[in-house]
């Protein structure tokens, strides 16, 4: 790693896939440390395909990735996936272990931690989304929110550079997306945030980024962006009926 590198450098990324759909057309951004950010845009738009390169899931066709430093490659992917924490849209696809413990605990063990140092990790990432009474409990017993939180520590547990959520606020009834909120903005780690929800990156986050037909469209402050009402109509974004963005305190 080197000293002082953003978490997230992306130069010049372009893919097609296997069918000759091109999904990226060179996509350039920068994530400095300790930042959230939001990556906004509609359907098509390129933005699952540029997650997916985050963590080599993808092979650039042309371009970079690197996290905190480190190039993403076939020689890095070990630690590139430690570094990259990617939480699923369903938490379901993250836990499949008969305990929250057993859960949580995968990821550092397949790192070969062991004894008091897996089990210091495994605590705090659970204390960290205030699920540490559930550690002894199947997963299938809990409510959704409560199991996205789960899925949120079993990231956690391998220490991130940066922690990557899809949706996080999709099927939470209000409670559970307030304590999500919450959780996420306690958090002490670099965050990039794939949402259709555009209150929750406004409440989140400081910096959205739009994406729109395999590019970056707009880099600036959620405020500004989603204030912005040609912008938003441009690229298929639109904000709940009777929400309005409200001004910015003087």
């Amino acid at each position: 790693m080197t000293s002082g590198s953003p978490s997230l450098t992306v130069s010049r990324l372009a893919y097609a896939y296997p069918d000759g759909t091109q999904a990226l057309y060179g996509v350039d951004l920068t994530i400095e440390r300790g930042e959230r950010v939001a990556l906004l845009g509609p359907n098509g738009a390129g933005k699952t395909t540029l997650v997916m390169h985050l963590n080599g899931i993808l092979t650039a066709g042309h371009g970079t990735v690197e996290v905190a430093g480190l190039p993403v490659r076939a020689d890095t992917l070990r630690e590139i996936r430690r570094r990259v924490g990617l939480v699923f849209q369903d938490p379901d696809d993250q836990l499949f272990m008969p305990t929250v413990r057993e859960d949580v605990a995968f990821g550092p063990a397949n790192l070969g931690l062991r004894g008091a140092e897996l089990d210091r990790r495994v605590r705090d990432a659970l204390e960290r989304v205030g699920m540490l009474d559930a550690i002894d409990r199947p997963p299938h017993h809990l409510s959704f929110g409560q199991r996205r939180r789960v899925a949120v520590a079993t990231v956690l547990a391998m220490e991130p550079e940066i922690l990557v959520l899809d949706e996080p606020s999709s099927n939470l009834d209000p409670a559970s997306r307030r304590e999500l909120a919450e959780i996420l903005k306690s958090l002490d780690v670099t965050v990039l945030m794939v949402t259709h929800d555009l209150p929750y990156a406004l409440e989140l986050c400081e910096r959205s980024l739009i994406m729109s037909e395999g590019v970056i469209a707009a880099d600036g402050t959620t405020h500004a962006l989603l204030a912005d009402e040609r912008l938003l109509a441009a690229h298929r974004l639109e904000l709940p009926y009777g929400f309005a963005v409200p001004a910015q305190p003087g």
